[in-house]
């Protein structure tokens, strides 16, 4: 059933309005609830989040939050970057792309819905798996108040930061990202706090 709370998403003008229709109606057509999170569309099933509708420039998708679980026998999902660890999309770049793929889509979410109710779950990688850049082990092993503060920092936080830090290619550029950040993980603050 659909959500009059949501209504209005549906209602502006936008290059996806008819793909995002259209996708709401095969979710709540697989019994989902339907919600507004993160200011995007999000289906539930008893309180988990299931799936997402959102927008790019180029595309639209639907994001399946455990989608890293899914079989994909299409090759049809997309990890949006290497550091993404249970969501996957499906990506579209018309309405006639989610209608060929309808059945498909259907699947995809009652095998979530079936994964979920299982309670089965990605397993997320630990902040001690995460590789410190050298440059920031310097700065820790440098200033022991800098590495009291950034092991204070929630796991989440500190993830924040090893991420931006590697993902400098060059050490200069990693040095520098290192020395801006300093006076805010001094703070207990994350990055972007």
């Amino acid at each position: 059933m659909t959500n009059p709370k949501v209504d209005w998403f549906f209602n502006k003008s936008g290059k996806w309005q008819e793909s995002y229709q259209e996708l709401r109606e095969i979710t709540l057509d697989c019994g989902l609830t339907e919600e507004l999170k993160w200011g995007c569309l999000c289906y539930t099933n008893e309180k988990s989040n299931i799936v997402l509708i959102h927008g790019f420039k180029d595309y639209c998708a639907l994001l399946f939050m455990q989608g890293a679980l899914l079989k994909d026998p299409k090759k049809i999902l997309v990890q949006q970057t290497a550091n993404v660890q249970s969501a996957r999309q499906i990506r579209f770049t018309n309405v006639e792309e989610i209608l060929k793929n309808k059945t498909t889509i259907k699947t995809y979410i009652k095998e979530t819905i079936k994964n979920d109710k299982s309670g089965i779950k990605v397993e997320m990688k630990k902040t001690t798996e995460y590789e410190i850049p050298e440059e920031f082990k310097m700065a820790l092993n440098e200033m022991p108040e800098l590495k009291t503060a950034f092991y204070k920092l929630t796991p989440g936080r500190q993830r924040g930061y090893l991420l931006y830090f590697s993902s400098a290619k060059q050490s200069k550029t990693r040095m520098e990202r290192v020395e801006k950040y300093i006076p805010k993980i001094l703070d207990n603050k994350g990055l972007d706090d």
